[in-house]
């Protein structure tokens, strides 16, 4: 098959859940299909998207001015797109010249299918070319901004989540109705785009994980460590940990008093870097070049999300290594996971204390829990697997097409002719 792949925000660094299972799909599906990369993101240095000419047939990079978010040039621009009808998160990515680039590169080539990577380059995608044509959803964008406003406190965000919510939300149903086929990565996320289109054309593609390369290994435990991996620029992260801290911790730490907390991902804010500096046994990394070395450190996995949306691919990570995993359940949310057996699910701040400071004295329940949640993830949610599934839609919307006849053309002296 000859694929085009359409993503804003760009495919690397491997440091978000969606770039992480983009790139090893992507990577699955190249070992067979002619695949086209086209893909635009914010310029930055260092840009590694040339190591990926290697992977695929062809990589069309665009590196853009975007503004950093939450910086005072993205507060300018979202000042400037404030009476838009499309989110800011979409926005801040639109350009006209890549639409219409977009559009020629499907006229030119002929594609079997074109895969819209997320919502947000949604508004490129020349939706009227005759190619199927597949919305890739990582999340529910919608619920994950609802979710940011029934907590915020703050009126000024509250405002805010509560334009990006009702702005992405309508345009999410509008893409959803316009796409040949729509893909998500729970069957929870299934069930809410249900209610705007027929269940047929949607298909959930499970998260996956390499299981090679986060191998269980039994040194480099520390006693009494919680581990939580994400980037720390996504809010609902920030919020996890921020929440984690003020109203979690100090109930682990009155049953165990010596708990440490390593928080590993980039793009640490001022709030966290200085909840950091008042705690000397909260440990704030930053980005780091590999999680495999942080993730063995701890004794205990955390995954206290009160905002989300989609899979969690740092819970298959922590599985994969056999760490015992402590989620509540939107951290957990649309994974095949069962409380009690391979994850403990807690969702207030005494539950999830409760069960952090129960695994931090039972080494066999530890031990229990990682061993049952590698052999999960081991037998069913390796990449490999995961792609046969996703590879099976394509080919089937491929056939489709190929199956439907040209539509008719007149003579081309009638058609000259004929009354506009």
């Amino acid at each position: 098959m000859k694929i085009l792949w359409v993503k804003a925000g760009g495919l690397v660094p491997l440091n978000t859940g969606g770039k992480i299972r983009s790139y090893h799909i992507l990577k699955e599906l190249a070992r067979k299909h002619h695949i086209t990369l086209y893909t635009y993101y914010g310029e930055h240095p260092n840009d590694e998207h040339h190591d990926l000419d290697h992977l695929f047939a062809r990589v069309i990079r665009r590196p853009l001015r975007i503004a950093a978010p939450r910086s005072v040039s993205d507060c300018f621009d979202y000042a400037h797109y404030f009476f838009s009808s499309y989110p800011h998160s979409m926005s801040r990515y639109y350009r006209p010249e890549i639409s219409q680039e977009v559009r020629r590169l499907a006229q030119s080539e002929n594609y079997d299918v074109m895969v819209c990577d997320f919502l947000a380059p949604a508004r490129v995608i020349p939706w009227d070319v005759s190619c199927p044509k597949i919305l890739f959803t990582h999340n529910v964008e919608a619920a994950i901004y609802r979710r940011h406003y029934e907590t915020a406190r703050n009126p000024m965000w509250k405002l805010a989540a509560c334009r990006e919510y009702r702005r992405t939300a309508r345009t999410e149903h509008r893409y959803l109705e316009q796409a040949d086929h729509v893909l998500t990565v729970s069957d929870t996320d299934r069930e809410s785009f249900s209610r705007h289109i027929d269940s047929d054309k949607i298909t959930t593609i499970p998260t996956g994980v390499d299981v090679e390369y986060f191998q269980p290994a039994s040194e480099g435990c520390h006693p009494n460590t919680l581990v939580f991996t994400g980037s720390m620029d996504w809010l609902p992260n920030e919020d996890a940990m921020l929440y984690f801290a003020n109203h979690i911790l100090p109930r682990i730490r009155s049953h165990v008093p010596d708990v440490s907390v390593l928080i590993v991902g980039r793009r640490p804010s001022l709030k966290l870097q200085a909840l950091a500096a008042s705690d000397r046994k909260i440990h704030v990394t930053g980005a780091v070049e590999d999680v495999r070395p942080y993730i063995r450190q701890g004794s205990v996995f955390i995954v206290p999300l009160r905002i989300g949306g989609g899979t969690r691919l740092k819970i298959f990570e922590a599985m994969a290594m056999a760490r015992p995993v402590v989620s509540t359940s939107i951290g957990a949310e649309g994974l095949p996971v069962k409380d009690g057996t391979n994850i403990l699910i807690a969702d207030s701040s005494e539950e999830f204390a409760r069960a952090v400071a129960r695994l931090l004295r039972d080494s066999l329940e530890r031990s229990r829990l990682g061993t049952a949640a590698r052999q999960l993830v081991e037998q069913a949610y390796s990449w490999t697997a995961v792609v046969t599934r996703f590879e099976s839609v394509l080919t089937s919307l491929a056939e489709r097409k190929a199956e439907c006849p040209p539509p008719e053309i007149g003579d081309p002296k009638e058609i000259a002719h004929s009354p506009l």
